[in-house]
């Protein structure tokens, strides 16, 4: 069995020379390395060191200067250096001809506000603002120039919406676009809305009392918003909604219920102190971006917002109170889990939140926010496989937010792959991921988990047994931080994971063979 050691490193490469050389060879795309001269130089984004001394580099690369989507690569070392192999991104080279754009900024900025007002027809939207930044796009066939455009805004409450949009800079055209919105010590308790009463690891405040801040895991505290919202998502900044850290007398926070302020954080809080130990116990990582360093919470996000989202900008977790007639508070074990999960996911394959890559980044939240909720093991909250069980009102038309042994009972959710899973949005074609992981740890067939039924069917009508959630966990996590790129689709997500079921218990073993079987029952061949 594989047990990873994490190692961070900033080190910038002046050019691709020393390790393109061995390593583009290995791909039949490749020819030479780049010269000296070359425009294209490469960044470390984090190295996993593996026991016997294998380590897997992960590198970003830019071009005269400009990010290059999908130009994203894993190189594997052996322990003496030698190039085992690589994971790229997209194959062959990054060159464009020239990365002066025709199509102007201002221009950029107006087609990405049309597509934001289109993603919203039926709302005003307020304070619009839209920030194009040139790239190089690799990710959609041929290499060209293009402008990254995050276009933000309110609705009538205050409460955000943003996408970006990907248009050519040369001729005008989009390429593509996707939602933009993916937190001294004591130890007190709280009285949480959907965990019952829970400890909590506080600090002191100097002017007396407590704050709900928790220096035992990297300082990460819960403040409020203030029902406030932002004017800024991605760096496009006017103002940001506030997050006044909670504070108590007495060291016992909320009440259990809605009305009580600090009863959400508690939640939140409660959440982000699970999820830091569900990383740091079963996969040796201590934080989101395995710094050890905390993020944060701001609870009570705008009006009636029935959202949460992570956001890198901020490096937190942001969760909106619900409507109170569809949802409750967003502040849920697994939907806790579910939004630290993207900050993870963002520190290390960075799946594109767009296409199938887009469907893998949402399940990746929703398989290890489930695994988070299983880890827990709080009574009043124990395991399942539904996502947000906890937070949706009586009376909604759901009892979920989504159902992972038959994804398909959201009425939009695909549980077997076809050609036209991309083209759904990220939310729904995340279900085939979904469904993969709860055959692979469960197995096929009915049986009450968690004190709800399920029931998982397979495409291929065939007859699965589970391999356990702790392994499917291990799986997937492998493959997400070692093998899985930007660009990794259903195809590439079942070669990464069955190259880490090979890491882990090696190619003759029954996960090899569970893992390659549970694809093929969600019709990933």
């Amino acid at each position: 069995m594989v047990r990873s050691i994490r190692i961070r490193t900033s080190t910038r490469l002046t050019t691709l020379v020393t390790l393109l050389a061995a390593a583009l060879t290995l791909s039949p795309a490749a020819t030479a390395a780049p010269s000296t001269a070359s425009p294209e130089r490469t960044s470390v984004r984090d190295v996993i060191t593996d026991p016997d001394g294998t380590r897997h580099t992960r590198y970003d690369r830019t071009y005269d200067g400009l990010p290059v989507l999908g130009g994203d690569f894993v190189v594997h070392r052996a322990p003496d250096g030698t190039v085992l192999s690589t994971d790229r991104a997209v194959p062959g080279s990054v060159a464009v001809a020239s990365t002066t754009p025709r199509l102007s900024a201002p221009k950029a900025a107006d087609l990405a506000a049309t597509v934001l007002r289109s993603a919203n027809p039926r709302t005003v939207l307020r304070n619009l603002v839209a920030k194009p930044r040139l790239v190089v796009d690799a990710l959609h066939g041929a290499p060209k120039l293009a402008w990254r455009t995050t276009a933000a805004a309110q609705d009538p409450r205050g409460n955000p919406t943003a996408r970006t949009v990907l248009t050519d800079a040369t001729t005008g055209a989009r390429i593509d676009s996707w939602d933009s919105l993916e937190t001294a010590t004591a130890t007190g308790e709280g009285r949480s809305l959907y965990s019952g009463t829970v400890p909590l690891t506080t600090s002191t405040a100097s002017s007396g009392g407590y704050q709900l801040s928790d220096s035992t895991r990297g300082g990460t505290y819960t403040g409020d918003a203030a029902n406030k919202t932002d004017l800024c998502v991605l760096g496009i900044c006017l103002d940001r909604a506030p997050a006044k850290v909670f504070t108590d007398a007495d060291n016992h926070w909320g009440t259990g219920e809605a009305t009580d302020r600090a009863t959400a954080a508690v939640d939140a809080q409660y959440g982000t102190d699970r999820t830091w130990d569900y990383y740091k116990d079963v996969h040796g990582r201590e934080g989101i971006a395995g710094d050890g360093k905390g993020s944060y919470n701001r609870v009570h996000y705008g009006k009636d917002y029935n959202n949460a989202f992570w956001d890198d900008n901020c490096f937190c977790m942001t969760y909106g109170d619900g409507d109170g007639k569809t949802f409750g508070p967003l502040v849920a074990l697994d939907v806790t889990g579910h939004e630290m999960t993207h900050g993870v996911t963002s520190s290390t394959a960075a799946l594109t939140y767009s296409g199938e890559s887009g469907g893998l980044n949402e399940a990746t939240s929703d398989i290890f926010g489930t695994l988070v909720e299983f880890h827990a093991n709080n009574a009043s909250d124990p395991g399942d496989w539904l996502i947000g069980e906890k937070i949706v009102k009586p009376g909604a038309n759901a009892t979920a937010l989504r159902y992972m042994d038959r994804p398909s009972r959201d009425g939009k959710s695909a549980d077997c792959w076809s050609s036209k899973v991309g083209g759904l949005d990220v939310h729904y074609s995340s279900g085939v991921a979904n469904h993969f992981a709860y055959l692979l740890a469960e197995g096929s067939g009915p049986k009450t988990i968690g004190g709800v039924q399920h029931d998982g069917a397979t495409c291929d009508k065939s007859t699965l047994t589970g391999i356990g959630k702790e392994k499917l966990g291990k799986i997937w996590y492998r493959a997400l931080t070692v093998y899985m790129t930007s660009s990794t689709d259903y195809k590439g997500a079942r070669t990464a994971t069955l190259k880490a079921a090979k890491d882990l218990y090696g190619a003759d073993g029954k996960e090899y063979a569970a893992v390659a079987a549970t694809w093929s029952a969600v019709s990933v061949n």
